[in-house]
């Protein structure tokens, strides 16, 4: 018993120390080489993409009528390459990644002459790293931060003690517990990607150890129907910049004023 507490505090310690000093990578392992859009220099140095605001954008047309409701390349992308597992009991579930109907994602921001093709179509939804995140205020162990650098709200593992306040914290149903050891449920481990225990939450993290080896999210590498973007908001520049100035976006339950970092194109 006194060896696995000496071992847990290590292993928080170092996570820490290693998040601190703004390299993600040395928590999630080395460049993961199945998805690469590189921007690695001819000597083989790494140079990471960087932003001071990060956002994703999701084009609701382009996913449902190019995509379709079949397509799951994203989820697919996402789950692999983060040893997501698949149980085979729905009330299990994991997922960074998922899909639900339009009227669950949006039932505030409904009305009755939106297209058809969105509002009978699905919505791909995940966690929206929101500008003032609930989920980080209530967790007691800080396990759970928004990056001062560039937005994205993290999670460590393990730091998490499963008390699932963040859980409930959440109004987008973005965070799952492992209620079962998920390891055994992992069809192909992703060496690249730690894997998790029973009894810690997860949920999206924007890639952000991709971010840190020259790489997009995996998501939006996979997508190919041009449905997802992501970039920095504070370049007027950038593409996700220019295309929310250009359209009319939508976000989920902005009510709430937690100020979601996901936009979505209707």
């Amino acid at each position: 018993m006194g060896f696995d507490r000496r071992k847990f505090l290590k292993l928080s310690g170092l996570t820490f120390l290693g998040f601190a000093a703004g390299s993600p990578a040395r928590v999630f392992g080395q460049q993961d080489t199945t998805m690469v859009d590189s921007t690695a220099t001819g000597d083989g140095t790494i140079t990471p993409i960087s932003g001071s605001r990060w956002a994703m954008l999701v084009d609701l047309r382009a996913c449902n009528e190019k995509g379709g409701e079949d397509c799951d390349d994203c989820i697919a992308a996402c789950h692999r390459v983060h040893n997501v597992p698949e149980f085979d009991d729905s009330h299990d579930e994991i997922k960074w990644i998922w899909k639900t109907s339009f009227h669950s994602a949006f039932h505030s921001q409904e009305h009755e002459f939106l297209d058809e093709a969105i509002t009978h179509g699905n919505t791909m939804v995940l966690c929206n790293h929101c500008d003032r995140p609930p989920c980080v205020r209530v967790c007691p162990t800080q396990a759970t931060w928004k990056r001062e650098s560039d937005g994205i709200v993290m999670m460590d593992m393990h730091r998490c003690i499963g008390c699932r306040y963040c859980v409930v914290a959440c109004p987008y149903g973005a965070r799952s517990f492992n209620f079962r050891d998920p390891r055994p449920h992992i069809e192909e481990i992703n060496p690249k990607f730690p894997t998790r225990m029973r009894g810690v939450v997860e949920k999206c993290n924007f890639c952000a150890e991709r971010l840190a080896t020259g790489k997009m999210p995996a998501c939006v590498k996979a997508c190919k129907h041009g449905a997802l973007k992501f970039g920095d908001l504070e370049d007027p520049q950038s593409e996700v910049r220019k295309i929310l100035g250009d359209g009319f976006s939508i976000r989920r339950r902005p009510e709430l004023g937690t100020q979601p970092q996901v936009y979505y194109l209707v």
